[in-house]
């Protein structure tokens, strides 16, 4: 979900636009976009005009019109006393409604960005993201600082060592680490798979994560997108 202060403001038109026109991308990855806005439904369709005429694509998913503020103070973007006409406010006084929430299949959010009303928001980056949660919910694995689909990640720190031999095999232990990428019985998403066949790519050389107790971590090549 990603929400905005008022209809028509200048940095928010340009991110409405542009999550139109990357749908296909959110689609792909099995997640549903919807946004927000403090302002009546009535306004959106005016507005939806001026996405569509200045920014190539108008809106092509849902757009709450949080007129009373409902989903603002759930969310915690608003104090729970905001009252009153919705029209009345300027963007400003609603400056605070400028979030990205990724929220998970169970319901839990998984991902809050807070930005600046003068600052456009990166949505390639909440793709990334997506990509990230998605993988390390189908296999005990971490991702690195600037992780991209195809790069190495690191195995979790609840893998023993003794689990990481068994699934990872052919390792040399506690600072030589190599692994495959995870076999197809490994389900990670479907866009993050290698097409059929047997796992492509070079083994990656372990990078060692200390662990409490002495041992280390290591690192693992994932599977490309295809």
């Amino acid at each position: 979900m990603q929400s905005h202060p008022r209809n028509f403001t200048p940095a928010c038109t340009t991110e409405l636009g542009y999550m139109a026109s990357i749908k296909p991308e959110f689609e792909r990855r099995g997640v549903k976009i919807i946004g927000l806005s403090v302002d009546p439904v009535e306004n959106h369709e005016r507005w939806a005009h001026n996405i569509e005429e200045t920014q190539g694509t108008a809106p092509n998913y849902p757009l709450i019109g949080d007129a009373d503020f409902t989903v603002s103070k759930l969310y915690g973007m608003l104090p729970a006393d905001t009252s009153g006409d919705p029209t009345a406010r300027t963007p400003a006084d609603n400056q605070t409604v400028r979030n990205v929430f990724v929220i998970g299949p169970d319901k839990k959010i998984k991902l809050i960005l807070i930005y600046p009303m003068t600052t456009g928001r990166n949505f390639d980056e909440v793709l990334r993201v997506i990509d990230s949660l998605q993988l390390t919910a189908n296999h005990k694995v971490a991702t690195p600082v600037n992780w991209q689909p195809g790069d190495d990640v690191i195995i979790a720190g609840s893998v023993s060592d003794e689990e990481a031999r068994e699934r990872y095999p052919g390792e040399r232990y506690p600072d030589d680490r190599k692994s495959p990428r995870p076999l197809h019985s490994q389900r990670a998403p479907a866009h993050l798979e290698d097409p059929p066949g047997p796992p492509a790519g070079p083994r990656a050389r372990a990078i060692c994560q200390a662990r409490a107790r002495g041992s280390c971590g290591g690192m693992m090549t994932t599977p490309s997108a295809g």
